[in-house]
């Protein structure tokens, strides 16, 4: 079974929190963890991942917070992965096969597997989940524009 990591979830969460939210101020880091629930200092490392990768955009000041760095369609699903899991991949060791079954055979078969899931999910746009959201009423703020220069 397919486990996304908790900052994975809390990533894309953060991500399509944003896509309904950033009008016209930017979303503070405390907004989005009242409506997520986590504690701030664990979204920010989130956050300031998705800033270095170019998903987000972070604005300074009294009124700073968070944009979409490009348009909601522009932005996939499989980069909020990549960028979340990358920071798994820093705090946690890598599993390695100490066989030749496990590194001629096993490990092939889950890297094939990581790049079908991967190939599906960045098909589908951080616009597709609002869209979703919406049709399923999920109540994530208001929408309107969905970038801002």
């Amino acid at each position: 079974m397919l486990k996304l990591s908790r900052k994975t979830l809390l990533a894309l969460e953060a991500v399509i929190d944003i896509a309904f939210n950033a009008r016209p101020e930017p979303v503070q880091a405390k907004e989005i963890t009242a409506r997520q629930g986590v504690p701030q200092r664990y979204l920010e490392q989130v956050m300031q991942q998705l800033v270095r990768a170019g998903v987000l955009k972070g604005v300074r000041g009294p009124r700073g917070g968070y944009r979409l760095a490009k348009e909601r369609r522009r932005i996939t699903v499989g980069e909020v992965v990549r960028v979340a899991e990358s920071i798994e991949d820093e705090d946690g060791e890598n599993a390695t096969p100490r066989s030749d079954l496990g590194s001629r055979i096993v490990t092939p078969l889950i890297l094939s597997l990581q790049d079908e899931v991967m190939a599906r999910l960045d098909a589908i746009s951080i616009e597709d989940l609002c869209a979703r959201a919406r049709d399923a009423g999920v109540d994530c703020g208001g929408m309107t524009a969905d970038f801002t220069i």
